[in-house]
């Protein structure tokens, strides 16, 4: 699979610890920054993420901020992206089964790196269910027109 990351300054760390995480499973890894610990704009690296999974030029999306709040915010105003927060593992499970999430984020400072990692995993090994979820992800998409 071909999965984008992103982060601002306070989700580098992690942000980095998942791109090596993925690349030893063997996806390949798009990390549209940022790259250092110098203060930066969360908006521009969750969009960033959203345009590259709304392409299709990757399957799935990581987005990481200190609180894993704004980062989702900026992701989700791409359309075509559905991004939640897994603040835990039924969490980062569900949005993928019933709400077919294309983007999962995290907050560094409010999540062990362990936790994380174990919810990207859960998160890209889950299929939509479709079914009834089906309908409602329809439902959201219609609000995007």
């Amino acid at each position: 699979m071909k999965i984008a990351v992103g982060s601002d300054h306070g989700g580098l760390e992690y942000k980095n610890a998942i791109a090596k995480h993925l690349k030893e499973l063997g996806h390949d890894v798009i990390d549209v920054g940022t790259y250092s610990l110098d203060s930066c704009h969360y908006p521009l690296y969750g969009a960033e993420v959203g345009k590259k999974v709304a392409s299709k030029e990757c399957h799935f999306g990581v987005v990481v901020c200190t609180s894993g709040e704004g980062i989702a915010i900026a992701a989700n105003k791409i359309k075509g992206i559905r991004c939640g927060i897994a603040y835990n593992d039924d969490v980062a499970k569900l949005m993928r089964q019933h709400n077919d999430a294309n983007v999962i984020s995290f907050g560094q400072k409010f999540m062990a790196l362990d936790d994380v990692l174990r919810r990207v995993d859960i998160f890209l090994n889950t299929e939509f269910e479709g079914g009834r979820h089906l309908t409602r992800v329809e439902m959201i998409n219609e609000l995007e027109k």
